[in-house]
């Protein structure tokens, strides 16, 4: 893959507008076009650097140069989440090749005609199926439902009751697992093997959600342009992603990667319990590495983060790729996310904030500082700009939100 394949995924998001524009109404301001905003983030980087009281406005010379901002995909319309990037899409372009298939359009025809009665009728005969812990469920079980396709989630027993829920009322079936993420994409899988009419996503080895993912590459080198930030080799841009088995984060790396060059660098955020993607690299890359192996349980509140091991079609992309992989206990996920709204007024899921930690520790670590000295950018930092990356939160209901805000309240004071 190079980068024509992420162009060409985003020229493929434009054509589907006006299709996701009819089926969601959510979608009529922008067009059809599911993007998330860009904030700068000031009064957040204060608390979490601790150069200054919350509403300072120095900046001391110390940890806290350079700027800060939030890709907010935990905004994300449709699918509430960073998954609606690849879910989304990968529904999209497999409805278009059914369709194709079965002799009701032609690939060059409109992608609006995908939701003519005669085709629904047709994906009506069809299941779309994928295992998940949340997240993605919603994208594909959300998209697959509004085409008219039979959808179904594999849903590992760590996945949160609210997702099932909201999934179920848009009249997708649940089928629940006892074990984790591996166990719900393995039995998934299989079955859609045996059944007549089922498509798959496939997780830990699709090609079409990684270069969905890639497409928001584009997008924000745009918005980066439109809030005046240079990237280039006086202004490099740090980039911190939560991570699961890697196909989102991964996804948008290629993308940054090949559109930004040598002037990015990207750094994945894992659970403690769930470090999928650094096992994997850590062995070379060449092949996934269970957390079992190394005795770690995989058990994290980040749901969306819960994996065992890595993709076996992302972690080799990512062994060039990829700048460095950390990873963060649950009690900063929940106190980040209070820091979060206390700072900036944004709502996230604990998940989300797992990136969050990644400048202090870039800039306050050996491993950091020996990050920058190699790659000779530690006198770049006062030009330099630090995105953190949120993938969930705007579906959570109130109440659950709250719980999260409180137990992080609770771990921030006893600090």
């Amino acid at each position: 893959m190079q980068l024509e394949d992420v162009m060409e995924a985003e020229r493929q998001w434009h054509r589907f507008a006006g299709l996701l524009a009819a089926l969601f109404p959510e979608l009529a301001a922008s067009r059809g076009i599911i993007e998330s905003p860009l904030f700068p983030a000031d009064r957040l980087q204060r608390d979490l650097m601790g150069n200054t009281p919350m509403g300072g406005t120095e900046h001391s010379a110390g940890l806290g140069r350079g700027r800060w901002f939030i890709k907010g995909d935990h905004a994300l319309p449709v699918a509430g989440s960073i998954k609606a990037r690849g879910g989304i899409y990968e529904v999209l372009l497999h409805a278009r090749a059914l369709a194709v298939r079965e002799g009701l359009m032609r690939s060059e025809d409109d992608p609006s005609n995908l939701g003519s009665p005669a085709v629904r009728a047709m994906f009506s005969r069809h299941e779309v199926a994928v295992g998940s812990t949340g997240n993605l469920g919603l994208s594909i079980g959300v998209m697959a439902a509004a085409l008219g396709f039979r959808a179904t989630v594999h849903m590992s027993s760590d996945a949160k009751e609210w997702k099932k829920e909201r999934l179920r009322k848009r009249g997708v079936q649940i089928i629940e697992h006892a074990g984790d993420f591996g166990v719900a994409v393995a039995a998934g899988r299989e079955q859609a093997r045996k059944s007549a009419g089922s498509y798959f996503v496939d997780d830990e080895n699709s090609p079409r959600l990684y270069l969905g993912y890639s497409a928001a590459a584009v997008r924000l080198k745009r918005q980066l342009a439109a809030a005046d930030v240079a990237v280039d080799a006086e202004h490099p841009l740090f980039v911190y992603l939560p991570c699961g088995v890697g196909g989102a984060p991964g996804g948008i790396t290629f993308g940054l990667r090949h559109l930004l060059g040598d002037h990015v660098h990207c750094f994945f955020a894992e659970p403690v319990a769930s470090p999928a993607v650094l096992l994997g690299l850590a062995a070379g890359g060449h092949r996934p590495v269970s957390v079992r192996e190394v005795g770690l349980d995989n058990r994290t509140e980040a749901d969306g983060l819960a994996v065992g091991q890595a993709s076996e079609f992302v972690l080799p992309l990512m062994r060039t790729l990829v700048s460095g992989v950390f990873t963060v206990p649950d009690a900063d996920l929940f106190e980040n996310l209070y820091r979060l709204e206390r700072a900036e007024g944004l709502h996230i899921e604990p998940s989300a904030a797992a990136g969050f930690p990644g400048p202090r520790w870039l800039l306050d670590s050996s491993a950091g500082e020996r990050y920058l000295r190699e790659h000779g950018l530690l006198d770049r930092m006062d030009t330099a700009t630090h995105l953190l990356w949120t993938t969930g939160g705007a579906f959570v209901p109130e109440e659950e939100y709250w719980k999260f805000h409180e137990r992080g309240r609770k771990g921030h004071e006893r600090r």
